[in-house]
């Protein structure tokens, strides 16, 4: 038996030392080493050696490479081929990350029990066999007499790399899920399951499992309370596609974002809805994100948003009030804080609005984040309509990014943004005139309002 060693791994990059090191030399972190006893393996055992064998590789000159289109495979969920870029690509290493309880196990299981003519094992090191057929009975699984649910799933409660893949040989699967790689070990590395080596080997030992068999393995990994990957970050340089989990708890809607995709866009996103029977795909984001409302109240405006090439209607909420005490408040959410003061800071210098002795909250419906510049003057325009206290209609909406000499700035697609606010009902949409050089307007229904300076975006609402 090897002679077992003790080495510190810092927690943020995964480097590895001799000895405890206060300022990790490779990511510049502090305080980030913790010991762990490694216990190195035989070159000679069985689980030191690849379990299929590559052929010797050369180089050789890239004209000679053949390029071929890899034939993905469907998930039966749109939302999730979506975000993946097409589908699940044979031999790729996925990672899904998001907080606990947020769905993640039961997007994969659902995904597993869709997906047409595949074999799957799904190994789980969390949950017991009968709580994963608790949960595929209530997402209408195996037993249930749904004959559009795949027969060919297999599930096993492992927590050992050496044992799943004697599992894998017997069951030869198409794809493998492993929920969590957190829960995962294996007999390489000598430590307790969840430390940085243990998840740095047994990611390593998947992905050759996935290169060499040409196998896609789909991995859920837990997050921090900071909400990063918890693990080495070179785990992350090891898969080849990351994909975030998230959602308020408050709300029923999940949002599946890629960090990280080298099959595929990183900027498309898909949208869930967690019901009691499973996760159902949102086709049209705009039916959760704007309010239904009978009355016209003010403070609130509706931004064309695009995540990317998806169109999303947003409806910004704001409330503007004299401050009770000396300090005025300002709280944001869904929104960058700073860029909300920026705004605030251009309507007092730029176009005259006294708004520094008054307190301003805004809010994103849906609980949702939104990155998209283009919704500035939405936002503006929110924080305007409540602190003249007059309501804008619901049947306008804005897509343009405020300059800090308060011009009103062009952003992109906004061909797309039109068509699908008139394709939605919308009757004006407010766009920066220099958007709409070259673009026939007499396409669309809706009328579009060209504005430079957000004083005309005033005087036009306001008047």
């Amino acid at each position: 038996m090897a002679k077992a060693k003790s080495y510190f791994f810092c927690g943020e990059c995964g480097y590895q030392s001799s000895t405890w090191l206060g300022k990790c030399p490779e990511c510049g972190k502090w305080n980030t080493f913790s010991e762990e006893v490694v216990q190195a393996v035989k070159s000679g055992s069985s689980v030191a050696k690849s379990r299929v064998g590559i052929g010797v590789s050369k180089p050789k000159p890239i004209k000679e490479v053949v390029a071929s289109e890899t034939l993905r495979i469907p998930t039966g969920c749109g939302e999730f081929d979506r975000v993946l870029g097409g589908g699940i690509v044979p031999g790729s290493l996925i990672l899904l990350g998001g907080e606990p309880g947020i769905g993640k196990s039961t997007l994969l299981l659902q995904t597993a029990l869709n997906i047409p003519d595949r074999r799957i094992l799904y190994v789980s090191g969390e949950e017991s066999e009968q709580q994963i057929k608790m949960r595929a009975d209530r997402l209408g699984g195996n037993g249930n007499g749904n004959e559009n649910q795949n027969e060919d799933t297999y599930i096993v409660s492992e927590t050992v790399t050496q044992r799943i893949f004697e599992h894998i040989e017997a069951v030869k699967p198409d794809i493998l899920v492993v929920d969590s790689i957190q829960t995962i070990s294996t007999e390489n590395v000598d430590s307790s399951a969840g430390s940085i080596s243990q998840i740095r080997e047994c990611t390593t030992e998947f992905q050759r499992f996935a290169k060499e068999n040409a196998v896609p393995v789909l991995l859920v990994g837990h997050i921090t309370k900071d909400g990063n990957l918890a693990g080495p970050k070179v785990m992350e340089h090891i898969v080849d596609c990351v994909l975030q989990f998230e959602g308020d708890r408050n709300y029923g809607y999940r949002l599946l974002r890629s960090l990280k995709n080298r099959f595929g866009s990183t900027a498309e996103i898909g949208i869930f809805e967690m019901q009691g029977d499973g996760l159902r795909e949102v086709a049209n984001p705009s039916e959760f994100l704007l309010s239904q409302r009978d009355e016209n109240l003010s403070g609130c405006a509706v931004a064309a948003t695009l995540e990317g090439v998806r169109p999303m209607f947003i409806e910004v909420q704001s409330l503007v009030s004299s401050a009770v005490y000396g300090t005025p408040q300002r709280n944001a959410n869904g929104f960058d804080f700073r860029r909300l003061s920026m705004l605030l800071a251009v309507l007092e210098k730029r176009c005259g609005f006294k708004l520094g002795a008054k307190d301003v909250f805004l809010n994103i419906a849906g609980g949702i984040r939104v990155n998209d510049p283009a919704i500035d003057l939405a936002v503006v325009c929110s924080v305007l309509s409540s602190n003249v206290d007059i309501p804008i209609s619901p049947r306008y909406c804005f897509a343009a990014e405020m300059g800090l000499s308060g011009e009103v700035r062009p952003v992109s697609r906004v061909e797309h943004r039109i068509a699908e606010a008139d394709r939605l009902g919308f009757e004006k949409i407010f766009v920066s005139k220099y958007n709409m050089r070259g673009i026939n307007k007499k396409r669309f229904g809706l009328e579009i309002v060209e504005v430079s300076v957000i004083e005309e975006v005033f005087r036009a609402l306001f008047a």
